[in-house]
């Protein structure tokens, strides 16, 4: 006489079971579609990902090969948030005299070979040039300190890019970090001509879409429907849970 199943659970003697193993619980081909379904998602959104950065992805080769070939010290880098270019004044490189914000006719040179490639970035990327200094404290007639004088390098970089290059004002930002993000530490001339260095920060398209103002005093939180994802998961859970 055969055992009778437990509830929920498909009996021995019907033909859909295997004959070799435990009858599974049907709720089980459900949730086996949705980790199938899952997975297809997160494959998707990964390809998504990588056709919609090709065109950071192309600028960072074209920058890594022109450091490589011995132009200009620095490093190229590719995370969540976008490209990150770091140029330092190494070895023959010197973008700006001591004390001052102008472009050293090298610093021109350089952005001249950069521009073409942030060109292609500019129409969907903000650009955001990043000013470093060494310790060494400054004073004179016109910057009363490394901050002061890191953003005025930066600003300089900016509107050479805009008036120069002819890139569009609107996606270009400038910002003087000083001597308080050191790469290296300052204790020599070499790690000192590290952290004085320019940092071009292209954020990703998707950081640059403009935010939502503050939720409406009329829909409180109580009130407020669920958010589609979540309530996509309910719908799901609901109908693989066991009864």
């Amino acid at each position: 006489m055969p055992l009778r199943p437990p509830k929920g659970y498909v009996s021995e003697t019907d033909p859909r079971v295997s004959p070799i193993g435990h009858a599974a619980p049907p709720w089980l081909v459900n949730y086996a579609d949705l980790m199938t379904e899952l997975v297809c998602f997160f494959v998707i959104m990964y390809a998504l990902s990588a056709a919609l950065n090709k065109d950071v992805q192309h600028a960072a080769r074209r920058v890594r090969e022109m450091i490589q070939e011995g132009h200009v010290a620095g490093s190229v880098k590719v995370d969540r948030e976008g490209l990150k270019i770091t140029l330092q004044e190494q070895g023959q490189n010197v973008f700006f005299e001591s004390g001052s914000a102008e472009l050293t006719p090298d610093m021109e040179t350089l952005m001249g070979r950069l521009a073409p490639t942030l060109e292609k970035l500019i129409d969907q990327h903000d650009i955001i040039v990043e000013g470093h200094t060494d310790d060494i404290p400054i004073r004179n007639d016109l910057y009363q300190n490394n901050w002061e004088l890191s953003t005025s390098r930066a600003t300089n970089v900016v509107v050479h890019l805009v008036r120069e290059k002819r890139f569009a004002p609107q996606r270009m930002a400038a910002v003087g970090y000083g001597e308080f993000r050191p790469i290296a530490a300052n204790d020599s001339p070499e790690h000192r001509a590290q952290n004085r260095r320019v940092v071009f920060f292209i954020k990703n398209a998707a950081s640059n879409a403009p935010k939502t103002g503050p939720p409406s005093s009329a829909a409180s939180p109580e009130n407020a429907a669920p958010p589609p994802r979540k309530a996509w998961f309910e719908r799901v859970l609901s109908r693989i849970r066991p009864k």
